[in-house]
Order: structure tokens, then sequence, then C-alpha cells
């Protein structure tokens, strides 16, 4: 029965509607496009189909490349991590390297052991907490480096908004997959994930991989593995299937994987749509800290593609 309740719209409509403060955000988004939806209605990828985009998507390669270099952090970089960057729209990911000190990741790794101390966070399942940054001011604060925001700001093209963080204990083991098909926006591309390795991460303790040059593939929604549903219910595919659609584009468009053996301190940033995810965790004796935070596009549609909700935004500044 509460499976079925979760295939139900109306279930997540009604939730919705007692939650207009942090849904209000897609309003003037909606108008600018023409589209008649209240803040608590229901969104997809085929509502936008045949739409005429009035907001404006990324800019071109070379405008990204000077916006990224008049940035403040930029400019503080080595000439390694500067390329990286400067490489972020053709790869899809750029690397800084001690990023964050080892002082700054130590505070970082007791703070959250503070807060399952204290039970203003719990785990959910096993290896992750989601939402720290809204119990702490210290993650709240990393997450909002202004440093940081402003170089996220220039891939955008527009203000970069953090929306949520992800604390790991251990390696996500996650399958491949793009994060557009969870945390998604129109125009697409509108999001941006930092990864932050709180310890050094090896082979052993499931590091993160990754397909350079697949955020250029098409955006990969419900309608291409047949999950639209209807007007009333969600679609019936289990993530299985999504998950075996992009197995079998990465073999078909042949890309190849690369895996990031981060130091403490290092942080990757992805694109929107680049295919990623979990080696397998071997040694289950280490620990694989890690942090995600991810970031929306001010004044882009922001919601979740599978299961065809707004997103819920709280105020993280």
């Amino acid at each position: 029965m509460l499976d079925f309740l979760k295939k139900i719209k109306l279930t997540y409509t009604v939730y919705n509607f007692f939650h207009k403060k942090q849904l209000k955000h897609n309003l003037a988004a909606y108008k600018a496009l023409g589209m008649k939806k209240r803040y608590f209605s229901s969104v997809s990828s085929k509502d936008f189909k045949g739409l005429k985009t009035r907001i404006e998507s990324v800019n071109d390669d070379e405008n990204i490349r000077q916006n990224i270099k008049s940035t403040h952090l930029f400019k503080r970089l080595n000439e390694e991590d500067q390329r990286s960057l400067l490489d972020f729209n053709s790869q899809g990911f750029a690397t800084v390297k001690h990023y964050l000190s080892s002082d700054n990741v130590d505070k970082i790794n007791e703070e959250i052991d503070l807060l399952l101390k204290e039970n203003k966070v719990k785990p959910n399942g096993k290896n992750k907490i989601m939402f720290a940054c809204n119990h702490s001011k210290i993650l709240s604060a990393t997450g909002n480096d202004a440093g940081l925001k402003e170089l996220l700001s220039s891939l955008f093209g527009n203000n970069a908004i953090l929306f949520q963080s992800i604390n790991f204990f251990a390696g996500s083991e996650q399958h491949t997959h793009s994060d557009s098909i969870h945390m998604t926006t129109y125009p697409e591309g509108g999001l941006l994930a930092v990864w932050f390795a709180l310890e050094d991460i090896t082979i052993e303790n499931g590091p993160l991989h990754y397909y350079p040059g697949s955020h250029k593939l098409p955006y990969y929604m419900n309608g291409d593995y047949q999950n639209e549903g209807n007007k009333w219910l969600l679609g019936d595919k289990s993530y299985t299937e999504y998950e075996k659609m992009i197995e079998e584009k990465i073999a078909q468009h042949q890309i190849k994987k690369q895996v990031f053996l981060a130091k403490k301190g290092d942080i990757f940033i992805w694109h929107a749509n680049l295919f990623h995810g979990g080696e397998p965790h071997l040694n289950k004796a280490k620990t694989r800290k890690s942090m995600v935070f991810h970031y929306f596009r001010e004044g882009d549609v922001c919601y979740h593609e599978i299961t065809q909700r707004p997103a819920l935004m709280n105020s993280l500044d």
C-alpha cells in the first residue's frame, strides 16, 4: 500500500501545498516561460517540450573561460588547477587540489561527529547524512564561501544557490548516473556539484568514478526509459532500469571511465550531466569520509525528474 501511495501524484501535491515558502522560487520562472503552474504542481521534463526557452542557458565556451579567469579563487590557484577549471566546459569536471587545509577538514569531521552525538542529524541508511548544512554554521559557511560561489556562478553564468549537502562515512558504491535525473532544472544544466575529500581516498575505500565528456550527451529523462507515467500516477519503472539505460549509453558512445584518487582537502566539481558514481568500497575496515554540496542556478525551474516534484529550497545563505 505504501509503495502505491508513493506513485500517486496527488500525495505529493498535498504535501507541497503546505510548503509554499520552500517552493515559491519556481513561480517567476513559470511566469517567464508562459506556464500556468502553481507552486505545488507536479512538474517534469515533458512539461517543457515545445517551449521556447526564455531563460538564458550556459554561455559559450570562451565566455565561460573569461568569467572563470576573473574570479578571485582562480587567481590564487596554481597552473594545474587553473588549467583544470578552464577545461571544465569541454570535460564536464574540474579538480582543485588542497582546496581545504587539513585543519579545516578536521573541523568539518569534528562537526559531523558532534551533530551525530547531539542527535541534530541522523544517518540516512548506513553511510550518509542528508542536509547537515541546515544544522551547522561550519558546513553552511563552507558551502556558501564567497570565493567558491563566485567561481560556480561564473560556470553558471548566473548566481549559484546552495541546495543541499550530503556527508558520507563510506563509499557510496552508487551505480553510474547523471545528477539531472535526481536534481533537475529547466533550462537543462542548472546544477553543479562540489565534492570534498575529508580524508585520503584510495582504491580501497570507494573513490569516485566519472566519464570525461559525458556531460555533452543528451539529458536522459523519464521518457527515455518509458517512465513518465500519466496525469495521476508516476511511472512504474524501477531505478535499476534507469541505471541499465546509462550503462547502454556508455557502451554505445564508447566513453572511458576515470577514477579520482583524492587527497584530504581536494575538491572535485562536476557538471549537471556528467556521468559518475562510486567504486566498490573494498576495505570495509576503512572509512571514506567525504562531503558533497549541490547548487542550483538562480532563476531556473528546479525539480526532481523521477518523482516529478518541485525542489524544496531552504534558505542556506
